[in-house]
């Protein structure tokens, strides 16, 4: 890498802090680990602002860990258990076959289950924090709206892990025979044990966060005043630093994203298919479109994680790094049993059902690297939505606003909702116009029927979403007995994921 290309790295660095902290300078770590063993370091967390800041910076950081979103709940655990990475050998990757497999038994994807789980509760333990001393200590942060708006985040952060724990450890949302009970956290410590709740309690619980998290942020929010664009550069006057940057938050419109995404799972499709269409056609305090869907200029810039696009998104200045340790993206390698690609059969099955789209649908030709090969010399595509060309001088801004993120909720999902639970062929239509036109391809035959545009809906989740990790959960809430490329039957035990041994209580899972 050039020395010029370091200093923008580093730059990069500095900003994607900036980004969620503002000069977020303490270690999380530090203070995370210390719940229920040093409550006089807390007591000092929450004196002030700047405290309260940080502990809320110190969520979305341990949320973009490996361990979670970071990489297994989007880019390799989460769609092996979907089956779309082509598989490893047993002895090749052991912990890749057995997820690919849905074999729960083995030491190895046991392992990734306990680091998922115990990650996502460190973040929802930092939260419960937050909310505590915001209860406690509220009084410490001047501004109403800012004290409202770290609050509303922090019960979304506690639904969005918590709703992801639902659906992995979970019972089939409808259609199952086995009942599971989980835990939903309101605790403050890590070594406490939260109370387990019967599928329709947690539910309850899970509305209850979001409802909060709206009602705080549809009052606080500085998106309302202003538009994401405008927040993305700081050279823009507003009067609190920390109210930059929405998309890489959960921003009001992003919590009313993930409400949409929690309903669709759950059955309400009434509700998922009104909040969906809010958002389409939410106009920003310019009077222009909230946010738009990403079409090809995001992709010639290079920018592959669909960033003008994305309601929410973590910020995570080494992306390029690990990602391309597993993944490979755009770069020039030979692929192993310990990557992660499909094959060029896979590649043209997985748009099989829009011929014609392999001469132009761009995400088919950007987002995905057709010349690597595998040791055998034959084509191994490799995902390329979290690579970017170190090479090009894209600027410390575009670099933790475009280029080094993970995306969590994105438009183009809101319009895969709106679609699938539309009762309107003629408003379907509409809509798959309007999206199908960002990725550049029109050449498609109108559907027919709604059930017919509901069964594409799959299609357009497994293409669109690729490595976000969102496939195996719309299989379950489907109650899919057959996955794209796995020839086995696949039955409810295989889409209920077993608690840690640490957690597990054969009493809480039920025939």
């Amino acid at each position: 890498m050039s020395t010029n290309n370091k200093k923008i790295q580093a730059t990069g660095r500095i900003l994607c802090l900036l980004l969620l902290a503002c000069c977020f300078l303490t270690s999380c770590d530090d203070w995370l680990d210390v719940r229920g063993e040093n409550i006089e370091k807390e007591q000092d967390q929450f004196e002030t602002y700047k405290g309260f800041r940080d502990a809320l910076t110190g969520c979305y950081m341990k949320m973009g860990a490996t361990d979670l979103y970071g990489q297994r709940m989007t880019m390799t655990d989460i769609e092996c258990l979907a089956d779309l990475w082509y598989p490893a050998t047993e002895t090749g990757d052991p912990a890749k076959y057995y997820l690919s497999k849905h074999d729960y038994t083995k030491d190895e994807p046991l392992a990734a289950f306990k680091n998922i789980y115990a990650s996502a509760f460190t973040v929802i333990t930092t939260a419960n924090v937050i909310l505590k001393n915001i209860e406690e200590n509220g009084s410490n942060i001047a501004d109403a709206k800012a004290r409202d708006m770290i609050k509303g985040e922090a019960y979304a952060i506690r639904a969005y892990c918590q709703f992801d724990l639902l659906r992995l450890f979970g019972q089939m949302p409808q259609g199952g025979t086995k009942t599971v009970k989980l835990p939903y956290s309101y605790t403050t410590a890590i070594n406490e044990m939260p109370a387990y709740y019967d599928y329709n309690e947690y539910v309850n619980r899970l509305e209850q966060d979001i409802q909060q998290a709206e009602n705080l942020l549809k009052e606080s929010d500085p998106i309302f005043g202003s538009t994401f664009t405008t927040l993305n550069s700081p050279g823009n006057k507003v009067e609190d630093d920390f109210k930059y940057y929405r998309q890489s938050r959960l921003n009001y419109w992003a919590v009313r994203a993930l409400h949409a995404r929690m309903a669709l799972y759950m059955g309400k499709t009434t509700d998922a298919h009104t909040i969906a269409m809010e958002i389409i056609n939410a106009k920003g305090a310019d009077g222009q479109p909230l946010i738009t869907l990403s079409g090809i200029s995001d992709l010639q810039n290079g920018y592959n994680a669909m960033p003008s696009e994305c309601l929410f998104y973590l910020s995570k200045y080494d992306v390029n790094d690990y990602a391309n340790r597993v993944l490979i993206g755009g770069l020039d390698m030979q692929v192993r049993d310990y990557y992660y690609s499909i094959t060029s059969d896979m590649l043209n099955e997985l748009y099989a059902s829009i011929p014609g789209a392999t001469a132009s649908h761009n995400r088919y030709l950007n987002e995905w690297n057709r010349l690597a090969k595998d040791v055998s010399s034959r084509v191994a595509p490799t995902l390329k939505k979290y690579w970017y060309d170190e090479s090009k001088n894209s600027g410390s801004n575009v670099l933790v606003t475009k280029l080094q993120i993970i995306p969590m909720l994105r438009l183009s999902e809101m319009y895969l909702i709106a679609m699938e639970t539309s009762n309107s062929l003629p408003e379907v239509q509409s809509l798959y116009d309007t999206y199908m036109s960002a990725c550049s391809f029109t050449l498609y035959t109108p559907f027919e029927t709604l059930e017919q545009a509901r069964e594409e809906m799959i299609n357009e989740y497994r293409r669109e979403l690729f490595g976000e990790g969102q496939m195996f959960f719309t299989y379950k809430r489907n109650g899919a007995n057959h996955m794209l490329w796995n020839n086995e039957i696949i039955k409810e035990d295989d889409y209920i994921i077993p608690l840690p041994a640490t957690e597990y209580d054969p009493s809480l899972i039920k025939n």
